[in-house]
């Protein structure tokens, strides 16, 4: 296995300066992650990722591309997906009267994903981006503004079927995968982006509910994102 240099940094626009080149050409710098900042259209897109490629070939170019409100490439071709909570939403409807057919929603719901794994791949993929950080591993404990809509659902089996499935997307579309936010984020209502998320809860519970599906999602998960958040009776650290 090659290894891979440990850092991941960002550019302030949609077009490298030399000060970026020569940061991307770092040896410590493995890759670059994109936001909606660096977002103009595609033949940009296209522009910025082939100038990365051309300063170092092996870097990574990623970007947080999941759908629904965290979806950095909107317009120009880019679907609009939707986010991961209407997927957990149709694994719960069977249909009504003689529609009604038991498991007929979790079939559709892992269709569904599938294709939208493929879609979010695909179109990222045709423009020079590599890798997106998905999917949301979290469970909807109903508290948390920062998850909320983007877990699939509250039931960790559930969540774990969902995620299997846009990961077969993703897979069909050329592109790694990844989960987070290990061991889970969704109970505490906190930002992290904003502040310091405090979990209370004891390791045995965390491990038997939030981080579930990841050792039942172990043999396809390619990378993993940590959560942060201090879980105060694990370890006082983030």
């Amino acid at each position: 296995m090659t290894e891979h240099a440990p850092l991941i940094i960002d550019i302030a626009g949609t077009e490298l300066t030399p000060a970026d080149r020569t940061r991307l050409a770092h040896p410590l710098v493995g890759g670059m992650i994109l936001f909606a900042r660096n977002w103009q259209d595609r033949a940009q897109l296209l522009a910025l990722t082939a100038d990365i490629k051309a300063v170092r070939a092996d870097l990574l170019i990623c970007v947080d591309h999941e759908g629904g409100r965290v979806q950095r490439f909107r317009s120009d071709g880019f679907t609009h997906l939707p986010p991961m909570r209407a997927f957990g939403s149709m694994w719960m409807d069977d249909g009504k009267g003689a529609k009604q057919r038991a498991g007929s929603g979790a079939l559709h719901a892992m269709d569904a994903a599938t294709a939208a794994g493929y879609v979010l791949g695909s179109e990222l993929r045709a423009c020079g981006v590599d890798f997106s950080f998905t999917p949301v591993l979290d469970l909807d404990w109903g508290e948390s503004g920062v998850i909320g809509d983007r877990a699939f659902h509250s039931d960790a089996r559930v969540v774990a079927a969902l995620a299997k499935s846009l990961m077969h997307g993703l897979l069909q579309a050329g592109m790694a995968n990844c989960g987070k936010h290990f061991p889970g984020h969704g109970f505490v209502k906190a930002d992290s982006h904003t502040d310091i998320p405090v979990d209370s809860r004891g390791l045995q519970a965390i491990l038997a509910d939030d981080a579930a599906p990841y050792p039942w999602l172990a043999s396809v998960l390619t990378s993993v994102m940590p959560a942060h958040v201090i879980y105060s009776k694990v370890d006082k650290r983030p």
